[in-house]
């Protein structure tokens, strides 16, 4: 390809860490060629300054040397000169996460915004990068997986692939090393399980068998008639590590981690809370595949990468998302009604812990998700509210509202559904709802259009307000009680903490509570409660000896310095909300089975 931008990477360094990249531009800007590295990556709201790991750079054309001159802490621009001008770089990959880059003996990792500079003003060509194998001879059998069309490449081999545009060229995370890989089809779409780590006995087939259900669940509610995926094909790579946990959302793949245990066994078929847990993390990450990865808040269309981009809408598109992630659990049969209720009373819980709630709302915390949300303190529960959990509840509350007061007619599935078609559908082709991004307004609009209701006000409520969801009332039409289940009589400080060795340490200490009013802080290791010694895994037991309205003196260390203080006990006020089903009446049996997907999805 003449008119393309070319790129060659190669793991140059495992114990070093480097990749080396190089970059050829056929026709560069005749005033000085301009370059630079996105700030941040989609999906991860945080100014990142992916460019500290250029090691080295150097720019050359026909033979000679050409001045690079860097512009600002991303940026380069190459004195005028006539092409093709290459650009030579290190990038140095030791960020074990799925946001960046990692290279060593075991493997190799990046995302492309970590290791592809992109050219000013020709972002618009076609983008094509060549993958190449390590030199040492431990890594012969590595294989490459990546969601990349490949243009002279065999499927998870190393060699050329292309991007039509810089957009898509950073879009698709590639692995390379001696993975576990199985693939499975949903609705026709080739789906790639690619599994990097030390996993034994890993149960690839029952995965397989899982996340097909799954994602022929979510291809059926996007697109009931034709079960289109919107994608060629998909890859879910996996990097198990002894405790871990994340992911991110790219169009036609996603980058996880998790832990090794929390992956399925041969020989044992029951659903562990851990295996639980890293389905509905696939779950989640599949459900971007249409839901920010094609439908986008407007300022995400197209993005800018090298500041922030502010919207208020990211309750719908983490929060929305982290709503279907177990939900598409249920409807897809991998786990029942009583285990679905127990991770909706475990996010309830988890909302209401938290004073934070009562003081941001979470439109102002997806707005602030640049500098608070991707940069929580130990104060954190007491300002900051999540738009993924809060998020998820608002999703179940405009769901539940929908559906009972259309008596099962309507739901929040078809307002997803319009989503894609008006927004998701046509983001990456040419027609003329390409590229366009929804805005609050239009969200608003649309879901009273699609409901037939007279829900902006409350939408609005939820959205832009910080009181509490009125959950137990919407629940009780489909038969569902919200019961609050807390233990009065026992008491509690009001913190939560960390297993330093043996020590105790208060990693945050909730507002207004026992240790907030005794003056104890994050940070403060408890020595002892009354003469006994606190250990990491004692306090429980100490407490619980304790009554309600007992003045106990606490010994704790700040720093270095040991103090003391006075604290009356009061009753643990953890929520401990659970959810109960009934079996009657048989309208709310109906509306529940249109809901947890008995009925159509």
């Amino acid at each position: 390809m003449k008119k393309a931008i070319h790129y060659t990477i190669v793991p140059k360094d495992l114990a070093g860490h480097l990749f080396e990249v190089t970059l050829t531009v056929a026709a560069p800007d005749a005033g000085g060629q301009v370059f630079s590295l996105p700030a941040w990556i989609p999906g991860s709201y945080m100014i990142r300054e992916f460019a500290r790991n250029i090691v080295q750079i150097r720019a050359e054309a026909q033979g000679a040397a050409v001045l690079l001159q860097k512009r600002d802490k991303h940026t380069w621009q190459a004195a005028p000169c006539a092409g093709p001008l290459i650009l030579h770089y290190e990038v140095y990959a030791w960020d074990l996460s799925v946001r960046a880059a990692h290279l060593d003996q075991t493997h190799g990792f990046f995302n492309g915004t970590s290791v592809f500079l992109s050219v000013h003003d020709q972002e618009h060509l076609p983008h094509v990068v060549d993958i190449q194998r390590p030199q040492a001879e431990a890594c012969s059998s590595w294989r490459v997986a990546t969601s990349l069309p490949e243009l002279k490449a065999k499927r998870h081999g190393f060699g050329t692939y292309v991007a039509a545009d810089y957009d898509e060229l950073i879009d698709h995370p590639v692995e390379m090393g001696d993975f576990a890989l199985a693939t499975f089809k949903a609705h026709g779409v080739p789906h790639d399980i690619v599994i990097t780590g030390r996993v034994p006995n890993l149960d690839l087939p029952r995965l397989a068998a899982d996340l097909k259900k799954v994602c022929e669940a979510q291809i059926a509610l996007f697109e009931p008639q034709s079960r289109h995926a919107p994608m060629r094909r998909y890859v879910f790579m996996t990097l198990a590590v002894g405790d871990g946990y994340g992911g991110l959302e790219h169009r036609a793949s996603t980058a996880l981690i998790c832990s090794r245990a929390d992956l399925p066994v041969l020989g044992k078929k029951d659903i562990s809370d851990g295996y639980r847990t890293y389905l509905g993390l696939c779950s989640h990450e599949y459900f971007h595949t249409w839901n920010v990865k094609r439908i986008k808040p407007a300022v995400f269309a197209p993005y800018n990468l090298r500041l922030e981009n502010y919207t208020s809408l990211l309750w719908l598109f983490e929060g929305f998302t982290s709503y279907y992630d177990d939900l598409m659990l249920v409807r897809s049969g991998l786990i029942d009604e009583k285990d679905y209720f127990k991770l909706l009373a475990k996010t309830i819980n988890g909302v209401a812990r938290g004073s934070g709630r009562t003081k941001q709302s979470v439109a102002e915390s997806s707005f602030d998700a640049w500098v608070k949300y991707y940069r929580q303190d130990e104060n954190a529960p007491n300002a900051v509210v999540s738009y993924y959990t809060k998020g998820s509840l608002i999703g179940l509350a405009l769901d539940l509202t929908i559906r009972s007061q259309t008596r099962g007619k309507k739901s929040l599935d078809d307002v997803m559904r319009a989503l894609w078609q008006r927004y998701g559908r046509d983001f990456y082709g040419d027609g003329p709802d390409a590229g366009r991004g929804i805005t609050e307004a239009a969200v608003e609009a649309l879901v009273d259009e699609v409901s037939g209701l007279s829900l902006r006000r409350a939408l609005r409520r939820f959205v832009s307000g910080t009181d509490d969801l009125p959950l137990a009332k919407l629940l009780a039409p489909f038969g569902v009680t919200l019961v609050d289940g807390r233990k009065d009589a026992r008491p509690g400080l009001g913190v939560r903490i960390t297993k330093e060795g043996n020590d105790c340490r208060l990693a945050n200490v909730h507002e207004d509570s026992v240790a907030h009013r005794a003056g104890l802080s994050a940070g403060d290791v408890l020595a002892a409660i009354d003469g006994l010694r606190v250990t990491a895994s004692n306090l429980d037991t100490l407490l619980a000896r304790l009554r309600v309205g007992d003045t106990v003196t606490i010994h704790a260390f700040r720093r270095d310095e040991l103090f003391s203080v006075a604290a009356t006990l009061a009753a643990d006020d953890t929520p401990q909300a659970s959810l109960t089903m009934e079996a009657k009446p048989a309208a709310a049996a109906r509306l529940r089975a249109g809901w947890l997907g008995r009925g159509k999805v």
